[in-house]
């Protein structure tokens, strides 16, 4: 299936790893011009080198902190100096923090909108003029289960993704009329940096823990239907998916990428 990438430009933030990484790589080798932002160079910049010699795409990293607004300002002047224009953004920038209300701090709330929330909202603007220009663009806000069902001790991130999905669905209203449409994908279980650091700490204290056994008993701890937890290109599939001319009747909506896990569609 031709999705109809050729020639435009996405950006993605949290590139470097994970599914970020998967999205922006499939959406090059679909042949999208993939913008990857990222606060790790040397991480950054191996991603970078990765995604062009798997794909022959063009890749542009950029080093620097979504939450800083110098950043933001300078991603979308770094992407219009190279490529001219903006089609495409994921917000995939993120990590999980997970607490009882009362072990929750100012700092931890603020902290996690800062990344989650505010830097969402600062990108969403500075591209909507740019995707207005070329006739429309596509918003793919990367979120989670806890935002639509959230659990005991899950907070901040389950407030904050919940803010993600709510921010979903008003622009999509607001933005229909520009043809640019925005989605969001609500990820379960996936092999993630994160993963791989705690099967590391496993394994130092524990020599016999295997890569698959790991990744099996995080599937069962967390009863998902399918019975594995998923690979990082599953979820950059359907990004770039809805990212797609293929996805353009998809918007203000919620795809849950979970093996099956969450309670509600």
């Amino acid at each position: 299936m031709d999705l109809g990438l050729t020639g435009k430009v996405a950006i993605v933030t949290g590139g470097s790893d994970g599914i970020g990484k998967a999205a922006a790589h499939r959406m090059a080798a679909e042949g999208a011009n993939a913008v990857i932002v990222a606060r790790r160079p040397e991480v950054l910049e191996a991603a970078a080198q990765d995604i062009r010699t798997a794909t022959g795409g063009t890749v542009l990293p950029i080093q620097g902190d979504v939450m800083e607004a110098d950043t933001v300002n300078r991603i979308l002047e770094m992407t219009l100096d190279r490529f001219g224009r903006v089609d495409i953004l994921v917000n995939n920038a993120g990590t999980s923090m997970a607490k009882p209300f009362e072990s929750v701090s100012d700092t931890d709330w603020t902290s996690d909108f800062d990344l989650k929330v505010w830097s969402a909202i600062r990108l969403i603007r500075a591209v909507i003029p740019e995707m207005r220009k070329v006739g429309g663009g596509r918003i793919i806000n990367v979120t989670n289960l806890g935002g639509r069902t959230p659990g005991a001790s899950s907070m901040p991130t389950s407030i904050s993704r919940a803010a993600g999905i709510a921010i979903t669905k008003a622009l999509s209203k607001d933005l229909a009329q520009d043809n640019i449409l925005v989605t969001t994908v609500c990820i379960g279980l996936i092999k993630s940096g994160q993963h791989e650091r705690r099967y590391a700490q496993q394994k130092a204290t524990n020599a016999s823990v295997t890569h698959e056994a790991f990744y099996a008993g995080l599937a069962k701890g967390r009863g998902v239907p399918l019975g594995r937890v998923g690979e990082a290109q599953e979820a950059g599939d359907v990004i770039a998916f809805l990212a797609s001319e293929r996805a353009s009747y998809l918007t203000g909506i919620a795809v849950n990428i979970d093996g099956g896990t969450s309670a509600v569609v």
